[in-house]
């Protein structure tokens, strides 16, 4: 009985994946969900959040400093965008310590999830073109 009880708790973590989003355009976050609710700051566009609620029309998001507010949803893009933690990241060729630097990004850039690759790596994409391997502990958004 109790190795199924944990087994069932296991299993009900494992289906409440966090669900990252990111910014499609500059948007007017809330404290509540509703337009008429008191504007709290301006999002710039590209900004990965964390969907922590989502209603019908709104969605309370969390981004990387751990403040939550209410967003529209139609304002949440598909595109998955990751924010450079407090030190900065280094983009590698390979997911690999061992490869070659391309770049490095400092604090808070935003560069674009290409796709999860081995475990603890992601690759990325910058704006400016510039493709390769970041440590998922450098970033905040996956």
């Amino acid at each position: 009985m109790r190795g199924s009880l944990v087994a069932l708790l296991l299993s009900a973590g494992a289906a409440h994946a966090i669900d990252y989003r990111s910014v499609g355009e500059a948007a007017v976050l809330y404290d509540a969900p509703s337009q008429k609710a008191r504007p709290l700051f301006v999002i710039a566009p590209g900004t990965p959040v964390e969907a922590v609620v989502s209603l019908d029309v709104w969605v309370k998001v969390r981004d990387m400093q751990g403040d939550m507010a209410w967003i529209e949803r139609r304002q949440l893009a598909d595109r998955r965008m990751l924010q450079v933690r407090a030190g900065g990241a280094q983009i590698r060729a390979e997911a690999s310590d061992a490869a070659a630097l391309v770049f490095q990004a400092e604090p808070d850039v935003v560069i674009e999830l290409v796709e999860s690759a081995p475990p603890g790596w992601a690759r990325v994409r910058h704006r400016d073109g510039q493709q390769g391997y970041v440590k998922v502990g450098q970033v905040w958004g996956l």
